[in-house]
């Protein structure tokens, strides 16, 4: 199965990083949020992956082709005519696919430019900002379960500051700390679609979570899976800090291998 990742904006809320790469490109533990992202799906055996980019898209494929090299130990020989010997030489097992999806493209116009390369099969679909310890197994078989062109995955956010309860009157009647049950479900990207989500799709303009994921609603052909563990997206430098705290301490909810 194969799993396709929006990698293509401009990442403009975290402009400190992305002025000089892609926002998934931006580095948890030195190496790129996209990697992470990639290694999650990877410990569910998904090996396959296609990744919509745009903007300083060629900062992701040039990082693809000298992967081994960001990975290895590397000797440069000038006494041997500028030999470079490449020691304990590494690379994952996957065949990755990365696709200029255009500069000012919608994230379903993105979508849309990638549909030869997904096939007429199921895939999953997701955001390039962001980690989770979402079981794909699960979401896999939950999604097939109900027999629907998409599952979305969706998370309780929650409220990060204490919450204070007024009375109809205006009177303040109690606080509280806060808890999981604040908050609204929120779309957390980890989504599964059938290749029939491509007919909800006009073109380059066409906004995924409006038009598309609208008319899936419309049609009764969207079901939503709640994941009850971990997740965050990196929007803001704060964010990023983090993630990055979380991965130094060994203590990432995220890395589900080895």
């Amino acid at each position: 199965m194969k799993a396709v990742i929006l990698a293509g904006g401009f990442g403009t809320r975290i402009s400190e990083e992305s002025q000089f790469k892609p926002k998934p490109m931006i580095e948890i533990g030195e190496m790129p949020i996209l990697w992470h992202i990639m290694k999650t799906y990877a410990s569910f055996g998904v090996d396959e992956f296609i990744i919509c980019a745009g903007y300083k898209q060629h900062v992701i494929k040039e990082w693809f082709a000298d992967y081994f090299l960001h990975t290895s130990d590397i000797t440069f020989d000038f006494t041997k005519g500028n030999e470079m010997i490449v020691h304990n030489k590494h690379a994952e097992a996957w065949k990755v696919t990365v696709v200029d999806t255009g500069l000012n493209t919608q994230t379903g116009g993105r979508v849309k430019r990638i549909k030869d390369y997904v096939g007429d099969e199921t895939f999953f679909l997701t955001y390039g900002d962001a980690v989770g310890d979402v079981n794909m197994d699960e979401l896999l078989k939950y999604h097939k379960s109900h027999g629907k062109i998409g599952t979305m995955s969706m998370y309780n956010f929650g409220q990060n500051k204490g919450v204070v309860e007024v009375g109809n009157d205006g009177s303040i009647a109690a606080f509280r700390e806060k808890s999981d049950l604040d908050g609204d479900l929120i779309n957390i990207g980890f989504m599964v679609f059938e290749p029939a989500i491509f007919d909800y799709i006009d073109g380059d303009t066409t906004v995924f979570e409006k038009e598309p994921l609208g008319g899936l609603v419309r049609d009764g052909e969207l079901m939503g899976y709640t994941h009850r563990g971990f997740w965050q997206c990196m929007d803001t430098v704060r964010e990023k800090q983090k993630l990055e705290n979380l991965w130094n301490a060994g203590n990432a909810p995220w890395k589900l291998w080895d």
